[in-house]
């Protein structure tokens, strides 16, 4: 954890603990469906809808302060600057933190009278889990900017290590308060103060601990605000925009549907989002990297990394989706075990991951224009996607619920993938464009799609659960090893780790 950063070791520890935490969710998310029941879980989904929805005040601070230590890393001489960058950004988060439990708990009797659809709890329960929610984020808010702080200067061996230890504890700790305790959502949410405070002061200190000493007391810095407040105001407008992208499916759902229905929707969206326990390891591991290339001008080094990054990203997501995109229905009663919660969440399932597939394969040509401080171009697509999207997602819900919003997701990242990127190769790597669409994306899309095809029309209509499951794994491991061994990048990558392994005994 003190070695000196390693693109390489980052993206293994950051794997490493993204899979644990997967394990975590598959492990413990049917128990608690299990203690609390489908409508209390839909709360555990307003808990989650309303964090992505407050992100908008995040004003573009966990990317700043990410993105500036990278940089300021790469040059000697501005340690103290990063320190008191740290602590300016710091005293803001946690304002910000305290402003939001105040309105949340100000909130709660409204939220819970007049927006919630509830059957079997009662509007009483309801606002009580709301105000235990409010304190519950004032702890957890910080969390992210020490997160952002570490993946700038580039601990990710650190930080994985902390966060998979209080995953661990969150989880299991959870479900032994709903066993032994009591089985209600106000005591799964007391659970979870305990763990967001013992969290946020353990990457805190980890955060402080790993920047440079100068023997100078850090404060508040108000001219570190007017450096980067262009950087930080671009990264908020993306953040706006994003958020009501990103959250609107879920703030209409909970008001149009009853807590029941919106909860199969909020277990089929967590499905889909594991997506992204694969790509963040990824982004984690490279945008500091982007940003330090940028600073020193390797234009090629950066050309090259990047590539690779994207064709490595490819080869890892499309199994993994494609295969769960085919098999929905399988693999959650294998894991649910519960024919009418699968039956009420396996489309939702197909078509969010769908659309999650192709945001994933956006996410770094998106690291690759905050390296360059670029923000204009994600502001003004999201923008557009608004105004376009936004009422379309009002009809559709409207006329089909929760399938019509997982349309709108789909819609919305195909318009991604088609649009953004012929932009922003307009301005970066002019000439590189059809690189990333032929070699980065298209062919292992292909690859992939074409095995779990066949797979999907060779797939024995009457198989048992054992022999569906083995089906299943034997798919996605033929079309990951497929995936590896074909495409350049990952093949040279599999070849140097082989030599090492080999090396080493």
């Amino acid at each position: 954890m003190t070695s000196p950063p390693s693109i390489r070791r980052n993206i293994i520890a950051n794997f490493a603990g993204k899979g644990w935490t997967a394990i975590i969710s598959i492990v413990f998310v049917p128990l608690y469906i299990k203690f609390l029941g489908i409508e209390s879980y839909g709360l555990i989904g307003v808990y989650i809808s309303l964090i992505g929805l407050l992100s908008i005040l995040d004003l573009g601070l966990s990317s700043t302060v990410s993105r500036e230590l990278a940089r300021l890393s790469a040059v000697p001489g501005n340690e103290q600057e990063s320190r008191e960058l740290v602590r300016t950004m710091e005293i803001i988060y946690w304002g910000i933190g305290i402003l939001i439990a105040i309105g949340i708990l100000a909130c709660a009797p409204k939220i819970a009278q007049k927006w919630l659809n509830t059957k079997g709890i009662s509007v009483g329960t309801v606002e009580k889990a709301l105000e235990v929610m409010g304190i519950v984020v004032a702890f957890e808010w910080p969390a992210a900017f020490y997160t952002g702080g570490l993946m700038g200067l580039q601990r990710q061996v650190l930080f994985n290590v902390v966060r998979t230890g209080m995953a661990t504890v969150q989880a299991v700790g959870a479900v032994l308060v709903l066993w032994l305790i009591s089985p209600t959502i106000e005591a799964y949410f007391k659970w979870q103060i305990l763990v967001s405070v013992s969290q946020t002061c353990l990457l805190g200190a980890c955060l402080w601990s790993s920047l440079p000493e100068t023997g100078v007391k850090s404060s508040f810095n108000k001219s570190l605000l007017e450096k980067h407040w262009k950087f930080a105001a671009g990264m908020t407008g993306i953040s706006v925009v994003a958020t009501i992208l990103t959250q609107l499916d879920k703030i209409v759902l909970s008001k149009l549907l009853s807590l029941e229905m919106f909860g199969y929707y909020i277990l089929a969206f967590n499905v889909a989002n594991a997506l992204n326990l694969l790509v963040h390891p990824v982004f984690a591991a490279l945008f500091p990297k982007f940003s330090q290339l940028v600073a020193e001008g390797k234009e090629l080094e950066l050309s090259a990394l990047y590539h690779r990054g994207c064709q490595f990203l490819s080869v890892v997501v499309f199994p993994v989706a494609i295969t769960a995109i085919f098999y929905s229905r399988e693999i959650l009663l294998l894991w649910i075990n519960d024919p009418g919660t699968v039956r009420n969440t396996h489309l939702l399932m197909s078509l969010l991951l769908t659309g999650t597939l192709l945001n994933s394969i956006m996410i770094l040509p998106y690291t690759l224009q905050l390296s360059y401080g670029w923000t204009k171009l994600s502001f003004y697509k999201n923008l557009i996607a608004v105004i376009i999207l936004v009422p379309l997602l009002i009809v559709l819900v409207t006329t089909y619920g929760s399938v019509g919003a997982a349309i709108i997701w789909i819609l919305l990242n195909a318009g991604y993938f088609l649009i953004e990127i012929p932009f922003m190769h307009s301005r970066i790597f002019k000439d590189q464009m059809w690189q990333w669409y032929l070699s980065d994306v298209g062919s292992p899309l292909i690859a992939v799609f074409v095995i779990v095809l066949f797979s999907r029309l060779l797939f024995p209509s009457n198989a048992s659960l054992s022999s569906s499951t083995l089906w299943v794994f034997s798919t996605f491991t033929l079309s990951l090893l497929f995936s590896f061994l074909l495409f350049s990048h990952t093949r040279e990558w599999l070849k140097q780790e082989f030599s090492r392994y080999l090396t080493v005994i």
